[in-house]
């Protein structure tokens, strides 16, 4: 056997998965062949999107000692290559792995990487039968971790049986439960909304809790269908031993495989009547509200003896946990005996509050960055809408009053201002104009969330978004809500918002109150008109759109950004690693103290209102304040334009970028074909038209919003020539004319002459992928010439019918005139 001549896969099949297997690794659930890391980037030009195929990233194997616990990666490659050459790729999907051994094969041998340094080399070569076995590896890897066979207990322990994790998630959970069997107590997990950090919560109680390492589990969330939700799907495994910690539930609707709509009950751990704690069950969920708010709630958690819980796992902990002086660091530190895992998306690190302080570094990170590589989290568009008031500044005339007859000071108003200290009423009207365009070219019932200054601009935005809507708000006018603190009436349509199954509410106009802990998995437009300054905050915001639900269509979202807040894009501090923020003075000790928090958007808001929402909105009654003076002016005759609009995509490497889709088209091209003649063979030479412009279709040429960009009715071909390669373009009609002209196909019989003259009308018509299709020949006016059999009959059969095809394609593209 030539080894020479042998593909990769036979290598892999005949050498390499043989050599493995010899050395006791199973097949069945050890082995895993072309392990997917990757899924490849979403990439979005226009209103198209597709996956980066060329971003996808698979192991050849990655070895497992045991479920969802790698321990090694094997990179292979064809017998032409040298048997290292897989050894770069090895290591790089080793490290994605998080494990220290990594090996390289052309089926000759194995050049085995072990990176720690058991033998005091790190490469070295190992013949076919030298591979080593799952035992040896994992020996050398506990003792390079330096665990106790206590520790080894907990860290061998089972996953719950559910659906595989990604490499990023089986990360985060062997970590942390690492971390917690080795008596680490504080450990926080940062993970970009919408990377499931629910099921990494599950998966870290789940290993602990069977181990016997923690025994009494204690979840804590921030709202209600966060808990219920969570109950019945990620930690329904632990249904009987698990009950939410509340008198009240309403229930949880579901779905069966029917589509008989039921409500799933959830079990609740607090008497209705007395408020007593049933203390039977091992793991209990809780709102933080529900154990911080009254002195009755409190009473709740204080049934239990500081010492019943040893694991607290606290979700969206960027909230009160940072915060020193909060009220829900208060249960933190009642049960402070016990293991704090802290789940955030965005750890708030300021000068005064700090994740990080109370929970140390992060035991692992996987930023919304991250995530959009990897392809698990949608990309966004950004929309920059700069309006002329903002970006100009206005200033009144002297003596100009508003509304309600207070003086403007006079002074010059910028983009800080509006709607802080100035209403332009007629700028509401513009902002809701140009949402309304957007959801009208794009989908007008994409759920959309409108971030407003406060809750009084809140309260316009829905009116003028309902006026700029009044087609469908007239019959339907949860088309568009305000979902803010004060807003019973709004928060009740919370839940409807964010059902993927609910079609109203559509859009929603919100302050604070939907800038975390809403998981709105099918929002595909976000609106910012919100001086943003906290980094934390936007990241929150941008949170919202980042879930992907391909199943749905939702695979990218669109920013529109009225107030510049998307700037926060190039600031370094946006997804880099989470960074504690601390400046001790020369008298002050290096470690940063414990002391009170003085966050703009505190931890315990009163009542249920969210951080940075008060029920109070400026400008109410007259505007004014108790001294008379105004907090702010409202004007309803000041015009409002917009100055300047623009379009930015995020590119390869991450950054947001002004592109148009000529320049993304041209570049993605000629990526592919360097050359105009390149071009021109491959198109000359595909079998089916339709296949190659489909094969350049995933790979992020897209030909449908590139035609209407250039707005010219174009065959693909031509298009294509002008746009990338700066060729005079022809239109359909002038090449089907010119094939006319030539008078080719004189050779066919009457009825074979008809068919070819309809078929080139037909291109001229519709395009080439028309007479490409099998079912051209039902179409008229061809199917009134005869049944598809005759018409291939008067070509003499179907090879000589493709044959005729094939040569019509050849004239139509040709170079003669």
């Amino acid at each position: 056997m030539d080894k020479k001549q042998l593909s990769e896969i036979d290598i892999c099949e005949k050498f390499i998965s043989p050599a493995i297997a010899l050395a006791g690794w199973n097949i069945h659930d050890q082995i895993f062949r072309e392990y997917p890391l990757r899924v490849g980037r979403v990439t979005v030009r226009g209103n198209k999107s597709h996956r980066d195929q060329s971003t996808v990233l698979r192991a050849d194997y990655a070895l497992f000692y045991k479920s969802n616990i790698p321990i090694a990666v094997v990179e292979a490659k064809d017998n032409n290559k040298a048997i290292g050459a897989g050894m770069v790729q090895a290591i790089n999907y080793a490290d994605l792995l998080g494990v220290p051994f990594s090996f390289a094969s052309n089926g000759d041998g194995f050049v085995f990487r072990d990176a720690t340094l058991a033998d005091g080399v790190l490469e070295k070569n190992l013949t076919l039968d030298e591979f080593p076995s799952p035992q040896e590896l994992w020996e050398r890897y506990c003792t390079w971790k330096g665990w106790t066979p206590e520790v080894r207990q907990v860290t061998e322990f089972d996953y719950a049986p559910s659906k595989t994790p990604r490499y990023y998630q089986m990360n985060a959970i062997n970590r942390t439960v690492e971390a917690i069997a080795q008596g680490q107590n504080r450990a926080m997990l940062v993970m970009a909304t919408g990377t499931g950090k629910t099921y990494t919560a599950f998966q870290i109680i789940w290993r602990l809790w069977k181990s016997g390492a923690k025994k009494r589990i204690l979840f804590l969330a921030d709202r209600n269908i966060l808990i219920d939700q969570t109950m019945v799907n990620d930690f329904r495994p632990f249904k009987g031993a698990m009950a939410k910690l509340s008198p009240n539930a309403k229930g949880v609707e579901r779905v069966d495989a029917q589509g008989k709509v039921g409500i799933e009950e959830v079990d609740l751990a607090v008497n209705k009547t007395t408020k007593l704690v049933d203390k039977s069950y091992e793991i209990y969920l809780s709102l933080y509200q529900a154990v911080t708010g009254t002195e009755e709630e409190r009473n709740i958690y204080k049934q239990f003896s500081p010492d019943f819980f040893d694991l607290i796992v606290i979700d969206e902990c960027h909230r009160g946990s940072a915060d020193e002086d909060s009220a829900w660091r208060e249960i933190l530190r009642y049960f402070g005996s016990a293991a704090h895992v802290g789940l955030t998306a965005t750890p708030k690190e300021t000068k005064d509050v700090s994740n990080s302080d109370y929970f140390g570094e992060p035991i692992y990170t996987y930023s919304l960055k991250q995530g959009i590589e990897d392809g698990y989290l949608a990309p966004y568009k950004v929309v920059r809408v700069d309006l002329d008031k903002d970006t100009f500044g206005w200033r009144p005339t002297q003596g100009m009053t508003d509304k309600f007859g207070h003086v403007v000071e006079d002074r010059v108003y910028n983009a800080s201002d509006m709607n802080r200290k100035l209403v332009l009423e007629k700028r509401d009207q513009v902002v809701a104009a140009k949402i309304t365009e957007y959801l009208k070219a794009t989908d007008r019932y994409a759920k959309t969330i409108v971030f407003c200054e406060d809750i009084d601009h809140a309260s316009r935005m829905r009116q003028a978004l309902s006026n700029a809507n009044a087609d469908i708000c007239k019959d339907n006018p949860k088309y568009v809500v305000q979902i803010t603190g004060d807003n019973a009436e709004g928060k009740l349509e919370l839940d409807n918002f964010i059902d993927p199954e609910k079609t109203y509410p559509v859009i929603a106009t919100t302050s604070k109150l939907m800038s975390t802990g809403v998981d709105a998995q099918t929002c595909k437009l976000i609106v910012l008109d919100q001086n943003i300054k906290s980094m934390t905050l936007f990241k929150q915001i941008i949170g919202r759109g980042t879930r992907l639900r391909e199943d749905l269509g939702k695979t990218w979202f669109t920013i529109i950004d009225f107030k510049r807040a998307t700037d926060n894009f190039a600031d370094p501090k946006f997804d880099g690693e989470p960074v504690q923020i601390y400046e001790p003075t020369p008298d002050q000790p290096v470690a940063p103290p414990e002391q009170p928090g003085d966050t703009p958007f505190p931890g315990n808001p009163p009542s249920g209102t969210p951080a940075g929402e008060t029920g109070q909105p400026f400008g109410t009654g007259h505007g004014g304040t108790d001294t008379g003076e105004p907090k702010k002016y409202v004007l309803g005759n000041v015009s409002v334009s917009v100055a300047r609009e623009r379009v930015q995509y995020l590119n390869a490497d991450g950054k947001l970028i002004t592109e148009s889709l000529r320049d993304y088209t041209r570049i993605n091209l000629v990526k592919q074909y360097d050359s105009l003649d390149k071009f021109l063979q491959a198109w000359n030479h595909a079998e089916r038209k339709a296949v190659l412009m489909e094969e350049l279709e995933r790979q992020g040429v897209f030909i449908d919003a590139l035609a209407a960009e250039v707005g010219q009715d174009l065959d693909p071909f031509d298009l294509l020539l002008h746009v990338a390669y700066n060729q005079p373009p022809l239109t359909r009609r002038e090449r089907a004319n010119r094939v006319k002209k030539r008078n080719v196909f004189t050779q066919y019989g009457t009825v074979a002459c008809k068919v070819m003259d309809a078929l080139i009308d037909k291109y001229a018509d519709e395009g080439i992928a028309t007479i490409e299709s099998n079912e051209v020949l039902k179409l008229q006016p061809i199917s009134l010439i005869g049944s598809p059999v005759e018409i291939v009959r008067s070509f003499g059969g179907r090879p000589q019918y493709l044959q005729a095809l094939h040569t019509l394609e050849n004239e139509i593209y040709s170079s003669r005139g």
